[in-house]
C-alpha cells in the first residue's frame, strides 16, 4: 500500500494530476486535505471561504492522522498545496509518506492565479514551503525525491508519469491518461470556483508556448521572488526516456 503525497502550489496542473491518478481503479483521491485547516488558523480570506471551513475536518493532529492512515485502496494519492503547512506546526509526519513534488514556472503560475483571485503574495503560491518540505524529504531520504514540471507532463504525459510511477515505487496505468468530463466525487467543495478549465478536460492538456505574456509590475515581482525557489527543484526534474 504506497501513501502519495504530492506536493505543489495553486495554478501548477494539480487538479489534472489529481484526476490522472484518481482515474486509477486502485487508487483512492483526496483534494487538498489542509485547505479548511490553513483558512481557519491563518484567518486569511478565500473565495468560498466558510463553506470551505464548514465542509472540512480543520484540526492539525486528526487530519495528520487521517494522512497516515492507509486506505482501503492500495494507493492514496493526496494532493497537498504547500503553504498550507503553516509554520509552527510539526511536518514530520510527512517523512512517513511516499513524496513527490509537481512544479510549474512562477510566471504562468501567476497568470493562471490572477485570473481567479487578485489578492497574490509569495506565501499564496507556496514555492518557499515546498522548497522547504522537499529539502526535509531529501535530507531524510539520501538523495533527491521526484519532481515533476507541468510543462514536461504536457508535453509527454505517458513519459513522465511512467517515470515518476516508477520513482514512487508504483506501476503506470494507462487509465491514468484520459479520464471523463466533469466533476469527480473526490473534489474539494471549492471546485466550482477554481476547476471550470478541468472539468471540461478528457486528458491534460497541450504544453503551452515558450513565451509567458509579461506579468504586471506587481506580479512579476512575486515571480521573481519565487524562481529562485522554482529553479532549485527543477534541476531534478524527471524527464521522459
Amino acid at each position: 500500500m504506497t501513501i502519495l503525497a504530492m506536493w505543489s502550489g495553486p495554478r501548477n496542473i494539480s487538479t489534472a494530476m489529481m484526476y490522472s491518478f484518481g482515474n486509477r481503479a486502485d487508487c483512492e483521491a483526496w483534494d487538498e486535505p489542509f485547505y479548511g485547516f490553513s483558512l481557519t488558523t491563518r484567518g486569511n480570506d478565500h473565495p468560498m471561504r466558510n463553506e470551505i471551513i464548514a465542509d472540512m475536518e480543520t484540526d492539525w493532529d486528526k487530519l495528520v492522522k487521517a494522512c497516515t492512515t492507509p486506505s482501503a485502496k492500495p494507493l492514496f494519492y493526496q494532493k497537498h498545496m504547500t503553504h498550507h503547512m503553516l509554520e509552527g506546526y510539526d511536518r514530520s509526519f510527512i517523512l512517513g509518506l511516499t513524496n513527490a513534488f509537481l512544479i510549474r514556472d512562477p510566471a504562468r503560475v501567476l497568470t493562471s492565479y490572477a485570473k481567479k483571485w487578485a489578492e497574490v503574495d509569495l506565501q499564496a503560491i507556496g514555492f518557499v514551503e515546498q522548497s522547504d518540505i522537499f529539502d526535509m524529504v531529501a535530507d531524510r531520504l539520501g538523495h533527491a525525491p521526484p519532481v515533476v514540471d507541468s510543462e514536461d507532463i504536457l508535453a509527454n504525459p505517458r513519459g513522465v508519469l511512467s517515470r515518476l510511477c516508477a520513482a514512487c515505487g508504483i506501476a503506470f496505468d494507462e487509465a491514468m491518461l484520459k479520464w471523463p468530463q466533469g466533476p469527480k466525487p473526490f473534489d474539494g467543495v471549492w471546485a466550482r470556483h477554481w476547476y471550470n478549465a478541468v472539468w471540461q478536460s478528457e486528458g491534460f492538456g497541450k504544453s503551452e508556448e515558450d513565451t509567458v505574456p509579461p506579468l504586471p509590475a506587481h506580479l512579476a515581482r512575486v515571480a521573481d521572488q519565487a524562481r529562485p525557489y522554482y529553479e532549485k527543484l527543477s534541476r531534478h526534474a524527471l524527464k521522459a526516456e
